[in-house]
């Protein structure tokens, strides 16, 4: 049975109801051609209206086209989603949809600013779910290098919020985007295999983030390291934490299970560095091993129960409806070859970067400081 639900506080009838949503199911593909359609008796007791109702709406979508009546099969879907008619009613109700809630959201008081950064939240945290569910599927296409900035490095979501104004701002310029974690992007700038690398990593001896891994790292190859963000760090729980979760220290309790993050990232340094200085060895934490590539599917993780404790970005836990312990404010940049910086594909992304209401997007997602966001420094 197809999927309708009617609602008697709407504008419209409910026989232009049905046909809306009959003619989306068809838009997005969920109704194909040549398949059948519920009886009018058959929807009218499933919806829990009059037959007339459903036969009013079946009879204006034979005269439009979107169905058909044949004596022998009875009525089908005669529309695809290829009709511009179904892609039109598929935009504009996508268009009304946005609208309305933004409406509401203004009306309760809050800003253009908290709702576009709510909104990256939670579209970052649905792309991850989504990724997870594509596992083993073709690589993308590839597109013209002339027109495209690969990315490499580690996740962060102030960064895709960059990515995602850029996409709108400028739609010939293509991103590519890989979660390798920090060094997984050094090396990628080393090999030539990337035109900018987001990273966030403690060097253990001085206590500095990035400047000396990059050097390090990068020995002959000049960089721009441009500030993107400071970012809270901590551990991650259950909401009203159940497990009475007070510091790293717990993670070593055999009621705890532990999420990680995959090897090469900032945050996978940053914890075997405090678990270290802790006296804790990596196989006294339950969950050490279980590794994921970004900090919101740590979060999405928490968040269903699949571990008790992880460790993130704040702005993940906000996100994820997770309690958060903050642990440490790190610095996140982005480095860039010295000719990549320069040059023209990658102003319209820099200029992002400077501009102040990008800035305050960012604060607003929470556990963010762009106090300082948007500075470069050079390393020959």
């Amino acid at each position: 049975m197809i999927e309708i639900h009617l609602s008697d506080k709407a504008s419209l009838p409910i026989y232009k109801q049905i046909e809306e949503q009959v003619k989306q199911l068809i838009a997005t593909n969920r109704l194909r051609s040549g398949e059948h359609m519920p009886t009018v008796r058959q929807l009218s007791r499933t919806l829990r209206v009059n037959p007339a109702t459903v036969a009013k709406a079946y009879q204006e979508l034979e005269q439009e086209g979107v169905l058909g009546t044949h004596r022998r099969r009875g009525t089908i879907v005669t529309g695809s989603a290829d009709d511009p008619r179904g892609l039109a009613l598929r935009r504009n109700r996508l268009s009304s949809l946005v609208n309305n809630h933004i409406l509401e959201a203004l009306s309760l008081g809050y800003s253009p600013e908290e709702l576009e950064a709510d909104f990256a939240l939670h579209l970052a945290r649905w792309r991850i779910e989504r990724e997870a569910k594509k596992q083993g599927r073709a690589t993308r296409e590839r597109i013209d290098k002339e027109n495209t900035i690969v990315i490499v490095g580690s996740h962060d979501l102030a960064l895709n919020l960059l990515i995602s104004r850029l996409k709108y701002q400028k739609p010939e310029i293509a991103v590519e985007v890989t979660n390798a974690g920090s060094l997984g992007g050094l090396l990628a700038l080393q090999e030539g295999k990337a035109d900018l690398a987001g990273i966030h990593l403690l060097d253990e001896e001085t206590g500095e983030y990035n400047y000396p891994c990059v050097r390090h790292v990068l020995q002959d190859i000049p960089v721009a390291v441009v500030h993107l963000a400071y970012r809270t760090l901590g551990l991650m729980f259950a909401r009203g934490n159940p497990k009475q979760i007070k510091g790293l220290e717990d993670l070593k309790r055999p009621d705890i299970t532990f999420i990680n993050r995959q090897k090469g990232s900032g945050t996978r340094v940053s914890l075997d560095y405090w678990l270290r200085q802790m006296g804790i060895a990596p196989h006294e934490v339950n969950g050490y091993e279980r590794e994921v590539d970004t900090h919101l599917a740590t979060a999405v993780s928490v968040a269903r129960g699949e571990a008790d404790a992880g460790l993130g970005i704040e702005a993940a836990a906000h996100s994820c409806d997770t309690d958060f312990l903050p642990i440490t404010k790190e610095r996140f940049d982005l480095v860039i070859p010295e000719q990549v910086y320069h040059s023209r594909r990658l102003a319209p992304l820099l200029a992002i970067i400077q501009s102040e209401e990008f800035k305050k997007v960012v604060a607003e997602m929470g556990g963010y400081d762009t106090s300082e966001t948007g500075t470069t420094t050079f390393i020959k």
